[in-house]
């Protein structure tokens, strides 16, 4: 038998199936020449589900953090880590919905029924030009309230992220503005604090995460190194420090926004009644 203390050596890599061989594994790919197209291609590099060292690898960066030089040039490549806020003036917003074809259609019909339909001097038709006016406003309501409605779901959402965090740059912590995140920087976390960026967990001190408003989850869940941690989520239990992996609209929560801010591109119910009539 092995004594206790022989136990306890590591094993080389000769050993046989107690070794896992991610110590050993590399990334063929070179960082000057990778898009940001590429590295959240999950066919290609999958950084949630990697090991930690290759997603170290990867995103060119390590334990003590990125200097302050190569975070400017990353906020270049990778934008700010905050969702683009569309400012559209309501007015506008409202009369856009009286200006595409099936409106100009509408507003035809409303001339020809009040200037072109009755001759001989007979009245004009007040009736079919107070209907077909009131169609189009309401068609233009309905399109408004609906637009409205998402752009508020998407400020709710952006509401819910963190303003500033703690980041650790030319090897200090400190507190900034989290927008300035980029992939690489490590970041640290604790009891009520808002996860900003989507990361991988670097080291945890009995973290348990509430990512219900994202995933459904009833309860916190407890975190591990090697986890992933999302964008909006918030720290219940513990302390971690995590590498940023997704900033933007290339995490979680930047994605769930896109998709409530599409949802309601393109023509409504009623648009698309009223363009078959």
């Amino acid at each position: 038998m092995s004594t206790p203390a022989a136990e306890k050596e590591p094993m080389s890599p000769a050993s046989g199936p107690a070794h896992t061989g991610s110590e050993d594994m590399t990334l063929n790919v070179d960082p000057n020449t990778l898009t940001v197209d590429d590295l959240y291609d999950k066919d290609k590099y999958d950084l949630e589900t990697m090991d930690n060292k290759l997603v170290f690898q990867l995103l060119q960066c390590g334990p003590e953090g990125l200097t302050q030089s190569e975070a400017e040039a990353r906020i270049e490549k990778f934008g700010p880590n905050k969702l683009p806020e569309k400012k559209v003036n309501p007015l506008f917003l409202f009369l856009s919905f009286m200006w595409n074809p099936l409106s100009w259609v509408m507003e035809a019909a409303a001339i020809v029924a009040i200037a072109l339909s009755n001759g001989q001097g007979m009245p004009p038709d007040w009736q079919d030009f107070v209907g077909i006016v009131l169609l189009l406003l309401g068609n233009s309501c309905i399109g408004y309230y609906e637009e409205r409605g998402a752009g508020k779901a998407v400020e709710a959402l952006m509401a819910a992220l963190a303003p500033q965090c703690k980041v650790k740059r030319n090897g200090n912590w400190e507190t900034m503005e989290a927008a300035n995140l980029v992939p690489g920087d490590i970041i640290s976390i604790g009891i009520g604090d808002v996860v900003p960026a989507d990361s991988r967990m670097v080291v945890s001190n009995n973290v348990k995460i509430d990512q219900a408003a994202l995933t459904g989850e009833s309860l916190p869940v407890g975190k591990e190194p090697g986890d992933e941690v999302f964008s909006g989520s918030t720290v219940k239990q513990g302390e971690a420090e995590a590498v940023v992996i997704g900033t933007g609209l290339n995490t979680f929560f930047g994605r769930a926004a896109a998709l409530v801010a599409g949802a309601n591109e393109g023509l409504g119910h009623l648009q698309q009644v009223l363009a078959k009539i």
